[in-house]
């Protein structure tokens, strides 16, 4: 993660307040300092609230996205390392630490020619029950799933069961986190 910075946006842009998950608009040539740029996503400071920002629209800050670069399965088979290491590029965007490493990802299943064609299921949860983030998360593993080679269908279930705890987090995200 880096420093935080001052940007000017270059255009209009959405965003999401967080952590209610509101829409908003985020004017041409606002100040927005960057809280947060991992992942390929932002989270912002503007107007005094939070907002995340998707990482295809970059621009709008002055940035460039974040691009993916998995060499492709020749067996036309999902790769399960990929899986994985594009759910380390999911982040909360209050959290520095990604998904995988915060204990949300409590299951990952990889179905090859299937009648579907190659599936990836995950089961997740959130850090809190009735987070507004929630679905924006979700989408995000969707999304970043769907762009690893070979994946032909994504399925992001959520549940609550059992639900989140700090106990969860790997040694390095307690790290991260000041809390070892």
């Amino acid at each position: 993660m880096q420093e935080r910075e001052v940007v000017l946006t270059k255009r209009e842009v959405e965003a999401r307040l967080v952590p209610s998950g509101t829409e908003i608009m985020i004017p041409s040539d606002t100040f927005v300092t960057i809280t947060q740029s991992l992942g390929g996503t932002f989270t912002v400071a503007v107007n005094g609230n939070l907002a995340r920002i998707e990482g295809h629209n970059a621009d709008a800050l002055g940035k460039k996205p974040l691009e993916s670069s998995f060499e492709t399965p020749e067996d036309g088979t999902v790769n399960e390392n990929q899986v994985w290491e594009a759910m380390r590029n999911c982040y909360d965007p209050e959290i520095p630490v990604n998904v995988v490493d915060l204990g949300l990802i409590y299951d990952c299943k990889i179905e090859n020619g299937t009648e579907d064609g190659n599936h990836v299921y995950v089961l997740m949860t959130l850090t809190a029950a009735g987070c507004g983030m929630g679905p924006v998360i979700t989408e995000d593993v969707k999304t970043k799933l769907e762009h690893v080679p070979n994946v032909d269908k994504v399925t992001v279930e959520l549940t609550f069961d059992p639900p989140w705890s700090n106990d969860m987090l790997t040694d390095e995200a307690k790290l991260e986190l000041g809390m070892l």
